[in-house]
């Protein structure tokens, strides 16, 4: 999903108060990892990763994620990636983007 820029200032500030679902750690990207994501995306729509290691490379290593699981990468900001994925199913739906 293409986000506008407005679209995307939205939800780094529906995200701001939200804590980091996910951590990173010395293994990486492992089955585990993508599992949890994918969970947290279909249970919140909005989420924070951290990366706790693999700092040098976060930004190649969230786009990657994103790619996999079909999701859109809002933002890095320092060692936390921002994800979205639009929920299907209106009656769980969270976040309402802006038209």
């Amino acid at each position: 999903m293409h986000l506008k820029g407005y679209q995307r200032g939205y939800l780094t500030r529906k995200a701001h108060p939200l804590q980091p679902i996910v951590h990173i750690g010395k293994l990486g990207i492992t089955e585990e990892v993508v599992g949890a994501i994918d969970k947290a995306l279909n249970d919140h729509e909005l989420i924070k990763v951290k990366f706790v290691q693999l700092k040098q490379e976060r930004e190649q290593v969230a786009r990657s994620v994103s790619d996999r699981l079909q999701m859109t990468l809002v933002r890095v900001v320092g060692n936390i990636a921002i994800y979205y994925r639009h929920q299907t199913d209106a009656q769980k739906r969270v976040v309402h983007l802006p038209k």
